[in-house]
């Protein structure tokens, strides 16, 4: 059976999680005392002890991040010091260190199981002196406090900003359900309301008529929370100072010991091998928006500029924009119909429930799979104020047999920032929206389709951080095929299926500006790993940021755009020297893609049997490049990813 989700009890959360937390101590205890150290006797309710801990906390972390308001920031914030200290005292531990290292595992599983827990108690520091231990359990406290406060920082200063127009004019080119969306009525006066919420930013910034205005927020969103310089300087300065503790040359150096990439060298050299195929196209690909701008409107590009004139070239590049095909794609019928997929090709079965929610516009859907309940999935898909921005996948609970012989079952939450509905118009979804929901819901079966009967290696647990992209980039590509979007893609008002026109011009503009695309996700990517490779500090930061920038962004941004403080993925997620994650799970995810590419079906049914078989049932079991190589007996290719994105490869010199 499945945890309820709970009316969380705020104010006493601290005081209930420290009660959880001191019987785990004491449990814990009795586990360094097991005579003989077995997998049974130590890392099986070890295990335990892990899903205990996650199924009682995850609901107050993930009504922080969908329903944020003081109470839920400030039972979050009293639990953080709680949770460090903990974990500092468990994987700091020598006690339990030694009994773990006496464990001889007997399965494959069991292996993974073990040999990750040796590492990640090194990677803790449970070699370290008594002195050194007590400074990486400061620094741990520390460094969950400040990414807390940044992501904090953004919350507030997203919330905090408005731009009010009055002239009609501004709004003109609005399509008519984000014009809706950005009413105000005041006294009898129109007013149009823009925020620094995503689905009401890129509205303006995609259709705004007043170019002045675009830069205005523009300006907004890129100084955002500027409070986050000195957070950065403090998170970067602990995460050198713990990386040097632990015997690593810096903190980049320290992240691969859990990811699939060997070295720092690997890393920079696919970053610069993609920024070298793609950079002759990119510059291509700007140099025509530029001329199309300055043909159009007689102005110079600039950074504000890039998202409306992209919109309008695209337009008239394949008579194609997003408020053409979103009257076409209705929330629920898409969300309908992406359930009817994953049914189909992997013999799933979804069934609505109503169970307690944190929102009323929550879904929730159990899997059944030949009559048995095996899963429960969440759907959180509409912007709302105290929902953070953005799109995730949570997992809850995990699929595994306790120590005790019982099998627990598992569970996840999608979450996205769709527009709402209104009182004339339902929620509808760009095609971006769907690829996102796409993207989401390839992460949320990695999790909810792992079969281990170990929960550190079950679902997405134990999967390296730098492949765990590749099933979410894998199932997000089939929301470009026509067959695919076949399925449901209906007028909301008049039920008619979108006009096999739309379809293709969906797919032919799928790689506009694929290329600057590109660049900019290198740009972030190397900005993130160099600046883990050595210390920076203050205004060093934004100077590398600039330096590479000269390689990557072929339209330089203003100088008071500060990006970096905005960069919650690397300074408030789980993204430290990662970020080349993305483009390192592509080439898996794109090699996969076109050896599971059926023109008629959209997906071949044999390959995605074997696709859930090898990759998403056995979870972080083995090293994702061998279960790979099971599935389909190859390695993946990096020219598929620049196929995926048309983009020409190079003549061999």
């Amino acid at each position: 059976m499945f945890q309820s989700f709970p009316d969380v009890p705020l104010k006493s959360f601290p005081n209930a999680l420290q009660m959880l937390l001191d019987r785990q101590r004491t449990t814990i205890q009795t586990l360094t005392q097991a005579t003989p150290a077995t997998y049974e006797t130590v890392l099986k309710p070890l295990q335990d002890l892990e899903e205990e801990l996650e199924v009682f906390f995850t609901p107050l972390s993930h009504r922080n991040s969908v329903a944020n308001s003081p109470e839920t920031q400030a039972a979050y914030e009293a639990s953080l010091p709680l949770l460090s200290a903990f974990h500092s005292e468990t994987t700091q531990n020598t006690a339990l260190f030694d009994a773990i290292k006496q464990v001889e595992a007997d399965t494959p599983e069991a292996q993974t199981v073990t040999g990750h827990m040796i590492r990640d108690f090194r990677l803790a520091g449970a070699e370290l002196s008594d002195a050194d231990k007590k400074r990486m359990e400061a620094i741990d406290l520390r460094l969950s406090e400040l990414s807390n406060a940044f992501s904090q920082n953004i919350l507030d200063a997203t919330n905090a900003y408005e731009m009010i127009l009055d002239d009609p004019a501004d709004v003109a080119e609005l399509p008519p359900a984000e014009r809706e969306a950005a009413t105000v009525e005041e006294n009898g006066t129109t007013h149009y309301r823009f925020t620094l919420k995503m689905p009401s930013y890129l509205a303006y910034m995609t259709y705004g008529s007043n170019r002045a205005r675009r830069e205005e927020l523009y300006r907004a969103y890129t100084t955002r929370a500027p409070q986050n310089g000195a957070v950065i300087d403090e998170l970067l300065r602990l995460r050198e100072e713990k990386a040097r503790l632990l015997g690593f040359e810096n903190y980049a150096t320290y992240a691969l010991q859990t990811r699939d990439a060997e070295s720092e060298a690997t890393v920079v050299h696919f970053l610069e091998t993609l920024l070298d195929a793609a950079h002759p196209q990119a510059e291509a690909e700007l140099q025509t928006l530029r001329t199309f701008a300055h043909k159009r409107d007689g102005i110079e590009l600039a950074s504000h500029d890039t998202a409306y004139y992209s919109e309008k070239l695209k337009k008239a590049t394949f008579d194609f924009d997003e408020s053409q095909v979103k009257p076409y794609f209705e929330q629920g019928r898409v969300l309908a119909g992406l359930l009817e997929i994953v049914t189909e090709l992997f013999g799933i079965t979804f069934i609505p429930v109503d169970v307690p929610t944190w929102d009323a516009t929550v879904r929730v859907y159990d899997l059944q799979e030949n009559g048995s309940l095996c899963g429960r999935i969440y759907f959180d898909l509409e912007a709302r104020e105290g929902k953070r921005g953005g799109a995730w996948m949570h997992d809850w609970e995990t699929h595994f047999v306790d120590a005790k012989g019982m099998r627990h079952l598992p569970s996840a939450f999608v979450v996205a920032n769709v527009a709402p509905a209104t009182d004339t118009t339902p929620s509808l979804l760009r095609h971006d929206d769907v690829v996102t929901l796409f993207h989401e819901m390839g992460h949320a079966i990695h999790h909810l389709f792992g079969r281990s009967t170990e929960r550190a290696v079950s679902g997405i647990n134990g999967v390296a951080w730098d492949v765990v992209e590749f099933p979410s980039q894998f199932l997000e590509n089939f929301a470009y095929e026509a067959p695919i979007l076949r399925r449901f893609a209906f007028h909301y008002e008049t039920g008619e299926p979108i006009p096999e026109t739309r379809i293709t011009q969906i797919k032919a503009a799928k790689n506009f500006q694929a290329a600057l695309g590109i660049l900019r996700q290198v740009e972030f990517s190397l900005f993130d790993f160099q600046l883990h490779q050595q210390l920076y500090q203050g205004d060093q930061v934004q100077s590398l940021l600039d330096t590479i920038r000269k390689q990557t962004a072929l339209l330089p941004p203003p100088p008071y755009n500060r990006f970096q403080h905005g960069f919650a993925h690397i300074f408030a997620g789980g993204y430290a020297a990662g970020y080349y994650s993305y483009k390192w799970a592509e080439v898996l995810s794109a090699d996969a893609f076109f050896a599971c590419l059926d023109p008629q079906e959209g997906f071949d049914p044999a390959q995605a049997k074997g696709y859930r078989e090898h990759i998403l049932a056995h979870g972080g079991r083995e090293p994702m490049h061998r279960l790979y190589a099971h599935w389909l007996g190859d390695t993946p290719r990096i020219e598929s990813l620049t196929r995926l994105y048309g983009i020409p490869s190079k003549e061999p010199a």
